[in-house]
């Protein structure tokens, strides 16, 4: 910076000693040539006069450009400062306090004047290097890794190197490369201990510390007048220089005076979120701006970590509403045939009434944009409305809606509904647009995904859970068993006769034959009830809290409608199998899958065991039988008190009755 007043004093002093010079050569002239001398001093005097005019307003001019130059290069400071303080998440004003502490606090303690001219510079310019801090390190919302604290810390040296290209006439560069030390030696970049530590570093470290105390942070609120104080006198000695602690304290009062005069003050409440942005200031566009890219940067790396579809829509809901007024937020996804688009997610008003949403492509305002593949903006809200819908109509204002289009293409749409104001900017909708893109991109990996897993978790043949997907269920049952002291039971089912066939139809049948008794089976069970194929023509069913009964009921049921069931095959004939079951209770029998499979399986085998001596002495006794029915048909009638004969297909019971 120039210095006029120097130059200005430099002036005067030359002129003084020109004018004792010229006295004496006066004075001497009379001496030698009498009061004659004067008649030829008086012209000269005259130009000497107004060349010394002429010289004053030279300097004046020259003084005026001086000061002119200083306050532009001032003012580029400041301006330079307050972006950097833009950028930093620490709210507006910053680096204004944290010079008027500064300068306040140097006063205090009786520096000099060059000393508080770098102190004024360098309070403006300490955070100069957090240019080179990336924007997602700044903006972080949390606490700061390891990592990244290492990488803040360099913007102390980083800044220092960008300064020192700058040949400032007071040490401006020490200040801003040492204000992160510590009294105790703890601090950095180059762990400087007590009066080690230059004096405008150790007041500015105070004065920087209160104001980020007392300003809102991205990852805390603001602390209370009070609970700075405290925090600020309790790191005397070890963080801060004892001494200087003291004054600063003694005269916070009077600093905060002069910040509230300059118009700087802390903000009583926070600002409207849904302020217009032409009403905004640089200042907050840059911060509006830096809070943009941070949202983004934190929707790509949580869009990327959701696991789930619910998860991540919930989020991308979540954040919209934060980044722009809207009441109601719709996410709409498409059906497979692409003719229709339900809602897989929704914030705000009416969340219940949209759940139940469905729209046809082509038709209102979200289906014209899965149509056109086009964003929608500013048009009435009733023509995604039925007229039964009236009064939900009323509650909004305007809607604007964008397509969620995908690298393999359309996915789905977003549409946002509010009420708070008469219509979208171009900047609300370039935000939209910008996040819909990120979000169907999600979107589609999430849902090749769950395709992908779905299909590793189904039976190709069948479309029924296979053996992983069984084994998934089956610890959510041992789960829900565990927290509800209840129990479960697991039934094997095999096929009987299906190899047969396979042999007389061919495998196409076959296969044919699996899907459908798959069904038949699946049929018979409850909602709730889990059916799994488990490998050739054996099925697993999960069945919670039956009883023993009930099972055998459930069994018995299955039995009949399988044998029941009938597959036609050309040249009209007909395909047919049977099925043996058995179950077994979790825990009784076992508690893991395994045991309880073994354990259903021998039930089964002991069923069809029984089955098979039934079928074995029904053929053995069937001539037996067919004698005794030959002569019975010959016996008269039966009178009352005679003998009554009861016939089934495995035995023969005659009782007397009286």
């Amino acid at each position: 910076m120039i210095d006029a007043e120097k130059t200005s004093k430099d002036s005067i002093l030359s002129l003084t000693a020109c004018a004792v010079i010229a006295l004496v050569a006066t004075a001497a002239g009379i001496l030698v040539f009498g009061a004659t001398f004067l008649l030829i001093l008086i012209p000269i005097a005259a130009c000497v006069a107004a060349a010394y005019r002429i010289h004053n307003t030279g300097l004046q001019k020259r003084n005026e450009l001086v000061e002119s130059a200083n306050r532009l290069n001032q003012t580029t400071v400041e301006v330079l400062a307050t972006a950097v303080d833009a950028r930093d998440k620490i709210g507006t004003g910053h680096v204004r306090r944290t010079q008027i502490y500064a300068l306040g606090l140097g006063r205090a303690v009786g520096m000099s004047q060059d000393s508080l001219d770098a102190l004024r510079l360098g309070s403006l310019l300490h955070d100069i290097g957090k240019l080179a801090i990336p924007d997602h390190i700044l903006s972080k919302p949390d606490s700061l890794t390891p990592a990244e604290i290492e990488k803040v810390k360099t913007h102390c040296t980083i800044g220092a190197s960008i300064l020192e290209e700058i040949e400032f006439p007071y040490p401006v560069v020490p200040i801003v490369r040492y204000h992160h030390e510590s009294w105790d030696g703890t601090g950095y970049p180059s762990a400087l201990k007590g009066n080690r530590i230059p004096l405008g570093a150790r007041i500015l470290a105070i004065a920087d510390t209160y104001d980020a105390l007392r300003s809102e942070r991205p990852f805390r609120k603001p602390m209370s007048r009070n609970e700075a104080r405290t925090h600020i006198s309790n790191l005397a000695g070890s963080r801060f220089d004892p001494d200087l602690v003291q004054h600063f304290l003694k005269n916070l009062t009077r600093f905060e005076v002069e910040i509230a005069a300059a118009g700087v003050d802390y903000p009583k409440e926070v600002a409207p979120q849904r302020r217009a942005i032409e009403g905004k200031s640089y200042v907050e566009r840059i911060q509006s701006a830096n809070r943009e890219v941070f949202a983004l940067f934190e929707l790509v790396r949580e869009f990327g970590e959701s696991d789930s579809l619910g998860a991540m829509l919930k989020l991308f809901v979540a954040k919209l509403g934060e980044l722009m007024p809207t009441d109601t937020c719709a996410v709409y996804l498409l059906h497979e045939g692409n003719e229709f688009a339900s809602v897989a997610e929704v914030s705000g008003q009416n969340a219940d009434i949209f759940m139940s949403k469905r729209v046809r492509v082509g038709e209102g305002a979200t289906g014209i944009v899965l149509k056109n593949l086009e964003p929608v903006v500013n048009v009435n809200p009733d023509l995604d409305f039925s007229i039964s819908q009236f009064d939900l109509v009323q509650e909004y204002q305007t809607m604007a809606s964008v397509p969620l289009i995908s690298e393999s293409g359309l996915v789905g749409a977003v549409s946002i509904y509010t009420s708070a104001i008469n219509e979208y900017e171009d900047e609300h909708i370039r935000i939209l647009t910008t996040i819909a893109d990120i979000a169907a991109r999600a979107i589609e990996k999430l849902q090749t995904h769950a395709r992908t897993r779905a299909h590793a978790m189904t039976d190709t043949m069948t479309g029924l859970p296979n053996a992983r997907s069984l084994q998934v269920q089956f610890e959510r049952e041992v789960a829900r068993a565990d927290r509800s002291n209840s129990n479960f039971q697991v039934i094997m089912l095999d096929l009987d006769g299906f190899k047969g066939v396979n042999d007389t139809f061919g495998h196409k049948v076959g296969d044919q034959m699996l899907r459908e008794v798959g069904e038949v089976i699946y049929s018979q069970l409850r909602e709730y009830d889990f059916l799994a194929r488990y490998g050739g023509d054996e099925f697993i069913a999960l069945v919670p809290d039956m009883t023993d009964l009930d099972v055998a009921e459930l069994c018995e049921r299955i039995e009949q409608a399988v044998r029941a069931f009938r597959l036609d095959v050309k040249g009209g004939r007909s395909a047919s199998v049977g099925v043996s079951l058995g179950a077994a209770a979790f825990p009784e029998k076992g508690e893991s899958l395994d045991q309880l499979v073994v354990a259903a399986d021998r039930a089964m085998y002991a069923r069809k065991t029984n089955r098979k001596n039934r079928e074995l002495m029904r053929e053995t006794q069937a001539p037996e039988i067919d004698d005794l029915r030959s002569a019975l048909s010959r016996l008269p009638e039966a009178a009352p008190g005679g003998l009554i004969v009861e016939l089934d297909e495995s035995a023969v019971l005659i009782d007397s009755v009286n």
